[in-house]
């Protein structure tokens, strides 16, 4: 008797067999082949079970505990497979620390305490998985993110010098966004690394508006000192503007306590906070490397 026979007549005498099916239209009615006496009716106990007769291939008739061991065990009710392998779903809510630092933890306990036998594996996914994509994706798009941006400041100013000047106002920018994540107990996360992009924009766009006044003013103003007072005394009202409007529009999101709020507080507090330092980035640091940069043109 093999698995496979066994299973057969198991099933033609409890369940019972589809041997054909009859369409009518788009309705389609399987054909059962069932015993005359429901036998499964006729089942009220594991002994009854055992007792239960199966044809042989000798055409000979025997109990079912002839060829089986029948008993009691718990198991699984669902076995989930995937890529021709068994799995189960272990689901846990992770508070009060960031996903990947509880995941790496997580990994060096399994492999110092737990043995795992050969063919098992473990794998993580779920919103961990969703963030190492996603960061592997922005590892990817931030470079040419940037690169494209440096060009677009080359052919803006003419100058590689200036162009990095803009864009040395990212860092500080950063920076802001880290320490408000820090004080605010958040942990960087994609929403967090979106904000961070979001940050990009409005920080280079700040320097900008600033060092594009100087270049306009070149001509009518000869003396260097007084060109970029002025320049930052005009520019001064247009970058609050820009940072204040987006800073002001953020902050509701930073007190969100209903759904979608562990997506939007992250990126707000990470915009507020880096616009607050790359603000004042742009307001006296910025004039004072143009002026650097400016006298050493001048001289060379």
């Amino acid at each position: 008797m093999t698995l496979v026979d066994l299973s057969r007549f198991m099933k033609s005498q409890l369940e019972g067999l589809m041997v054909s099916e009859m369409i009518q239209g788009k309705r389609k009615t399987p054909i059962l082949m069932v015993p005359i006496e429901n036998v499964s009716e006729e089942i009220s106990s594991i002994s009854d079970l055992r007792a239960l007769l199966v044809i042989m291939p000798d055409k000979s008739l025997q109990p079912l505990n002839y060829v089986a061991d029948i008993e009691f065990k718990q198991g699984p009710i669902l076995i989930n497979r995937e890529q021709a392998a068994r799995f189960s779903v272990v689901t846990t809510n992770v508070s009060d620390r960031d996903i990947v630092s509880f995941v790496e933890e997580l990994k060096q306990r399994i492999s110092q305490e737990i043995n795992l036998p050969v063919g098992y594996s473990v794998v993580f996914g779920g919103e961990f998985e969703n963030q190492q994509r996603a960061t592997k994706n922005l590892l990817t798009v931030i470079p040419v993110a940037l690169g494209l941006i440096l060009i677009i400041l080359f052919t803006t100013f003419g100058s590689l010098g200036k162009a990095g000047l803009v864009l040395a106002n990212i860092p500080f920018a950063v920076m802001g966004g880290v320490f408000a994540l820090f004080v605010s107990g958040e942990y960087l996360s994609v929403p967090a690394s979106v904000g961070f992009i979001a940050l990009l924009g409005v920080a280079v766009l700040n320097g900008v508006v600033m060092v594009s006044y100087f270049e306009q003013t070149k001509l009518s103003a000869a003396n260097l000192y007084s060109r970029i007072v002025d320049g930052s005394v005009r520019r001064l009202r247009p970058v609050l503007m820009t940072a204040t409007t987006a800073m002001f529009g953020l902050i509701p999101l930073v007190f969100a306590t209903g759904p979608g709020a562990e997506i939007q507080k992250p990126l707000a507090i990470v915009v507020i906070g880096g616009l607050l330092t790359s603000t004042i980035t742009t307001l006296y640091l910025l004039p004072l490397f143009y002026r650097i940069l400016e006298q050493r043109n001048a001289q060379s």
